[in-house]
């Protein structure tokens, strides 16, 4: 439990300060950006519909901050999942649907980047205590990597 409060408020202090190190207390996946937060996440929408994963949600936290007077930044969150990947795990520990599916949240920072960051499988793996899915959630770290650098890229 201490180290889900300290994850969040690792996450919580570096968003306030509009950075966020490459990896906060190894929770955390954050990559820079070369495209606007819509565009990001557009971009792995396109990524993950080509390899058959489905697309859960969209959250613009922005909106709905101006829809409560208040002013954010761009900040989105696109949630995606493959129930094959995450039903083995959930199988394992029911609790994992806490942080399943997945999310991936894209963000402009103070200095103007724009980076994407998502929840490391290591630290869901270790979170919940699942000791019996070593190849689900290296399948699972190896392709978030490849999807959200893809997305990140200038190409």
């Amino acid at each position: 439990m201490r180290t889900v409060v300290l994850a969040i408020a690792i996450l919580v202090a570096s968003l306030t300060a509009g950075l966020l190190p490459a990896q906060a207390a190894d929770a955390l996946i954050v990559k820079e950006s070369k495209h606007p937060v819509k565009l990001t996440l557009n971009r792995l929408e396109k990524i993950l519909l080509s390899k058959g994963i489905k697309i859960l949600g969209r959250i613009d936290h922005a909106a709905g901050a101006k829809a409560a007077g208040l002013k954010l930044p761009e900040t989105e969150v696109l949630i995606f999942g493959n129930p094959k990947l995450g039903t083995p795990l959930m199988l394992s520990n029911r609790q994992i649907g806490l942080d399943l599916p997945m999310k991936v949240l894209a963000w402009r920072a103070k200095n103007g980047k724009v980076y994407m960051g998502y929840t490391a499988p290591n630290v869901l793996k270790a979170r919940y205590g699942i000791e019996d899915k070593d190849k689900l959630f290296a399948k699972m770290a190896k392709a978030l990597d490849a999807f959200t650098t893809a997305a990140a890229a200038l190409k």
